[in-house]
């Protein structure tokens, strides 16, 4: 396996795509709203992927709720956004750990039969007043206890239904004042507020199998280099100072905050300490360009990728229909309320 998970084109694979995973070999696959044509086609696409590779590769989506949900109606369920969590925690704590937790339990019997093994949720930035509003009503809160206790609902709810979850954006996105997919945010906030907001809501979750990095520069610490491609930032914060010891996946490598080429960012995250690549445009070009500049995956980043996958549990038995019901019932008035805040 080489150190790097991939997207594809669409909802079935071409004879190319075929023959470039059969040859590189990436270590999983994430899907998005362009690979999806129906449940059926979506089984038969992962099937694919997974016979091809063959092994039981993990294979990736987003699924949030609110603004980043890659399945939705008429196939399955809409979800609200984390912001209506946090709206229903500030009322009665309990009721809104609860209402997270089974809301992950239920996107996670949403993916489970398909194949989807891995969840790219929580988030667990912390916005700010002036932030750009890519993160928005996508967070839990603004305290670091509060989205850390909510995220750690999520997680649990997720684990309970047999998927992965995986901490975003590490070390924090909350703070950036551009949205990274279109260009680089600078935050010039001091290292101590840093680690007392922004770092502080991973802490209490680090020991959770997988991350992903923030495409954000933080200039107190390298003003230079994004979290993604610096060592500094990858040892002195994440493993260090947050402590996270799991596999630790660079965010799309594609994305516009990042310069160079996608395989020299890929050489330069892997470098920083990254384990895995994550290329999500489906472009073929690009796809052989970060295959060609990924290492295979061994040593510590590969024993890092065993452990994460080995956390994975069979899941717990749930009513589906009781599950949705007391959902519905929690989340009622908070939902619209919620979202579109910042």
């Amino acid at each position: 396996m080489r150190a790097f998970i991939t997207g594809v084109a669409g909802s079935t694979l071409t004879d190319e795509e075929r023959g470039f995973l059969r040859e590189m070999q990436p270590w999983g696959l994430i899907v998005f709203k362009r690979n999806v044509a129906g449940a059926e086609s979506l089984r038969r696409l992962i099937d694919d992927f997974r016979t091809i590779v063959g092994h039981k590769a993990p294979v990736l989506i987003d699924q949030e709720g609110g603004r980043v949900q890659r399945l939705g109606p008429p196939d399955w369920p809409s979800y609200p956004p984390g912001a209506a969590y946090g709206a229903l925690f500030d009322q009665d704590r309990e009721k809104g750990l609860a209402a997270a937790r089974l809301g992950a339990r239920l996107i996670a019997a949403d993916l489970a039969p398909l194949g989807i093994d891995v969840d790219c949720l929580p988030l667990v930035d912390v916005p700010v007043s002036g932030a750009d509003p890519v993160v928005g009503d996508r967070a839990y809160g603004t305290e670091p206890g509060k989205v850390a206790a909510i995220a750690g609902a999520i997680a649990d709810g997720l684990a309970e239904g047999s998927v992965l979850p995986v901490l975003k954006h590490i070390p924090g996105h909350g703070r950036a004042t551009a949205d990274s997919h279109h260009r680089l945010p600078v935050v010039d906030t001091d290292e101590g507020t840093l680690d007392r907001t922004d770092f502080a809501a991973f802490r209490p979750l680090k020991a959770l199998p997988m991350a992903m990095t923030a495409h954000v520069v933080f200039s107190a610490l390298d003003p230079l280099a994004p979290a993604t491609i610096s060592p500094r930032i990858v040892r002195d914060v994440i493993r260090d100072s947050i402590g996270f010891a799991g596999l630790l996946m660079s965010d799309d490598i594609s994305m516009q905050a990042l310069s160079g080429s996608v395989g020299e960012r890929s050489k330069a995250a892997i470098a920083a300490g990254c384990d895995v690549i994550l290329h999500c445009n489906g472009q073929m070009p690009e796809m052989r360009e970060v295959a060609a500049a990924v290492p295979v995956l061994t040593g510590e980043a590969a024993r890092r990728a065993t452990t994460a996958l080995a956390t994975k549990r069979p899941a717990k038995p749930i009513d589906m229909a009781a599950s949705r019901a007391e959902f519905a019932r929690l989340m009622s008035g908070v939902w619209q309320a919620a979202e579109g805040t910042t």
